[in-house]
């Protein structure tokens, strides 16, 4: 066995067992586009609980902001005082006898619209926090979108290699068969065992490419090991609203939520302004006397300094942020749909030239160079050409669906409502 062919032991070796892994009860499992998305939580699985870190802690996010809401409709709890006066004293007021005991019972009142405006301010707060949790579920199913058409694509590559270096293997054994018989000069030969040893080593490379692309799409689901994908491109079709208009964008309704939330807080801060009385009454009791008699108290805070100047002025400024972030989001949204449609269109054409014109034009070219090359009548420069020109086709095939795969991922997360 020549050196070469010992160095490509392990190659087959592991060629071999990612061949026979599948049939493996014990080997990673193969999974589909639906299977990554429902391992994600992305897809509903029913009553099910949802365990993906990802999605757990925005969705906590949101009960707790429900929790708020609850909370916020609750009145002010009543107060309870107990005061003894003239204990202890000297003369009449020595010991007990003299002593008062006074019960009270106070309540505090909310003016100017603060419970109102703080279940509002929890309400708007809450509807916000709900669409963010939707918004992190859409951003999920893109990337996971994403990482599973670039594992497909690292796939298809792998398969490419694997492809090159057989037939570089053949090339190499009919190229030292035909330098046997003198059909050749011993150069041909060497410069087919070196595009063997090449294409060996692609391999390897599109291998652990193919490895990393597998463990970064299991991560999104923290996932034990990297699943298996097929090297057949999912069929994902951009919905057809969007490839002719416009529609509202789920950021924007996040955008505007966000300036709801603010106009909300702004008026539960103006509701701060107007002080609360408390309004208590209660029972006094005469030791000396032994006489009882009812009272009745009003206290109120004086506004003199802090009328809540400083937080309606921090709400109002968010209120322009928000304002502003709203704007450019819907401007941002609109950009992101326009480049996403024209990157998807230009792959598509190039999928369709590509995959109807371009390689099987290709294929055919190097079916006859290579009858023609074991008849002695080409070169085996020219059968690495041909070679070479096809496998070029493919690669570019491959890219050409990855970018028309990311683009619709992108398109089906923009269309999101």
């Amino acid at each position: 066995m020549s050196a070469i062919s010992w160095r490509a032991a392990p190659i087959w070796g592991l060629m071999l067992a990612l061949s026979t892994g599948p049939a493996n009860a014990q080997g990673p499992r193969v999974v589909t586009l639906d299977d990554a998305l429902a391992l994600s939580g992305v897809a509903e699985q029913g009553d099910a609980p949802v365990t993906n870190p990802r999605l757990v802690g925005p969705r906590a996010e949101t009960d707790a902001a429900a929790a708020l809401v609850d909370q916020a409709r609750l009145r002010p709890n009543p107060e309870m005082s107990f005061e003894v006066e003239n204990i202890a004293g000297s003369g009449a007021f020595s010991g007990l006898q003299s002593t008062e005991y006074t019960l009270l019972l106070g309540q505090r009142v909310e003016l100017g619209g603060k419970r109102s405006a703080r279940i509002d301010a929890a309400e708007a707060q809450a509807a916000l926090m709900s669409l963010k949790s939707q918004l992190t579920t859409v951003e999920l199913g893109q990337l996971v979108r994403e990482r599973y058409i670039a594992a497909v694509a690292a796939a298809a590559r792998y398969d490419l290699a694997r492809d090159v270096t057989a037939r570089n293997e053949e090339l190499a054994r009919i190229a030292r068969v035909l330098v046997e018989v003198g059909r050749e000069p011993p150069l041909r030969a060497l410069r087919a065992d070196a595009a063997l040893a090449e294409a060996r080593a692609r391999l390897l490379e599109a291998e652990a490419e193919s490895l990393s692309a597998r463990t970064a799409l299991a991560s999104l689901w923290a996932g034990p090991e990297a699943p298996l994908v097929p090297a057949q491109f999912p069929e994902l079709v951009p919905p057809a609203s969007l490839m002719s208009e416009v529609p509202q964008s789920l950021r924007y309704r996040v955008a505007r939520a966000e300036s709801t939330a603010a106009a909300a807080e702004i008026a539960r801060q103006r509701s701060l302004r107007i002080p609360d009385p408390t309004v208590s009454a209660g029972v006094r009791r005469l030791e000396q006397t032994s006489d009882n008699a009812f009272v009745v108290g009003v206290s109120v805070p004086l506004p003199f300094r802090d009328r809540n100047q400083g937080n309606i002025a921090a709400a109002g400024a968010r209120l322009r942020a928000a304002t502003a972030r709203q704007a450019v989001a819907q401007a941002d949204y609109e950009q992101s749909v326009a480049a996403a449609r024209a990157r998807y269109r230009g792959a598509d054409a190039r999928v369709e030239t590509l995959s109807q014109s371009s390689l099987p034009q290709a294929e055919e070219a190097l079916r006859l160079v290579r009858i023609g090359y074991r008849n002695g009548r080409f070169a085996l420069i020219e059968v690495l050409s041909a070679a070479q020109a096809r496998d070029t086709i493919r690669e570019t095939l491959i890219a050409a669906r990855e970018q028309r795969g990311l683009a619709a991922a992108e398109l089906i997360a923009l269309a999101a409502q």
